[in-house]
Formats: structure tokens, sequence, C-alpha cells
């Protein structure tokens, strides 16, 4: 299987380069600078410079970008509509590191993490772009998009356990609670690499 990892710089894609890398996958780094991550293979390119002859040729598409400064939060719209603008109508799947803030916090889906009066307000802006983010991405029909959810608290030192438990739109609580290391998640986001399901689904994953 060959697989780009978007953003794959970053610390979740770093780590999800070295897990896909460990399972002998075909990888390929697209970084705005030289490659830092394990990947056989990179293109140096800035996500909007990104087109088909770029990303044709692969299987699965992993989209690792973050952006954390106030003017740069739109970036996670309008990259997500860049990727999937590419991608349409090709068989090529995208998988997206997603936020937590937009998963569910009771059965009717009425309330979001980010809605309940518990959510830190530093963090407001940023769930809301995501889940703008999101909530774009669930109208493309023509792009076979998964975005997986971290749980609430994502840990980008957190220890690998190398288990984690699936779920779906509702924020979920292991018995460490709502936690998972970014290392855990570099093995549910693998696993649905490889697994090929969940198309045009948001699924989530927390600590065992």
């Amino acid at each position: 299987m060959k697989i780009a990892v978007v953003a794959a710089n970053g610390k979740a894609g770093r780590l999800i380069v070295q897990e896909l890398v460990g399972r002998g996958e075909d990888v390929t780094a697209i970084t705005r600078g030289e490659n830092k991550t394990d990947a056989q293979n990179s293109i140096q390119k800035d996500i909007m410079d990104l087109m088909a002859a770029d990303l044709g040729g692969f299987d699965a598409v992993v989209d690792a970008f973050g952006t954390w400064a106030p003017e740069t939060l739109d970036q996670h719209s309008t990259t997500l509509t860049h990727l999937c603008d590419v991608l349409s109508g090709t068989d090529t799947r995208l998988l997206i590191v997603g936020g937590a803030g937009s998963l569910f916090v009771n059965p009717e889906h009425t309330t979001t993490l980010n809605q309940t009066s518990d959510f830190p307000l530093e963090f407001q802006p940023l769930a809301a772009a995501m889940q703008k983010a999101l909530d774009e991405l669930r109208q493309r029909d023509d792009v076979k998009w998964t975005y997986i959810s971290p749980a609430a608290d994502f840990q980008a030192d957190g220890e690998r356990t190398g288990t984690y438990q699936l779920g779906g739109e509702e924020l979920m609580v292991g018995s460490r609670g709502p936690v998972i290391s970014y290392a855990d998640y570099a093995i549910a986001m693998a696993d649905g690499v490889q697994n090929g399901d969940h198309v045009r689904e948001r699924i989530s994953v927390v600590r065992k």
C-alpha cells in the first residue's frame, strides 16, 4: 500500500509515519521543509500547492495538519477543502487527524464537548475552527474520507500502550479517563489506513 502523510514533520505526523513504516508500508512524507520523519520518500510542498499529480498514486492520504495560532485557524478548513478537491472522484482515501471538541456528550447528539461549561475557554477558537472543517467535510460525498477524533486529553508525550478503544461520534472515557497518547493514536490511524473501513464516517479513539 502506498500512503502519503501530509504535515508529516509535526508530532502526530511523525509518529503516524513511524507506525506505518514499522508495518512495512510504502510511506511518503509531505512536508513544507526538510523531511524529518522515517518515511522512505518525501515531497517538499505546501499543502495548498499540492495537485492531483502529487497525490494520484496513493492508496491513502493522511492529513496530520494542525495549527493553533489565532490568525491561522481558518487553515483547518482551507487546507482540508483543498485536499478534498484534489482527491475528488478518486479511490484514494483521506484520513484526517481530527479534534475532540466536536464529539457529542449526550446520546441525542445535540451537545458537543466544546459546548459544555467545563471546556477550556482558551481552546474554544481552535475547537470552533476544527468543528467548522468537520461540518464542511460531512458535506463531501465525492471523497472517501474518514475523520478520527482523539480523546479529550490528547497527550503529545504520553506513553505508547499499544492498545486503544474505538468509538463513534460520542466522547468516550477509558479506564484512565478521556485520554489517549499521540503514540496510541498513531496505532489507531495506521489501523484505519490498513483496514480501509469507516468511509465517510467520524470515529473516535481513547486509551483502554
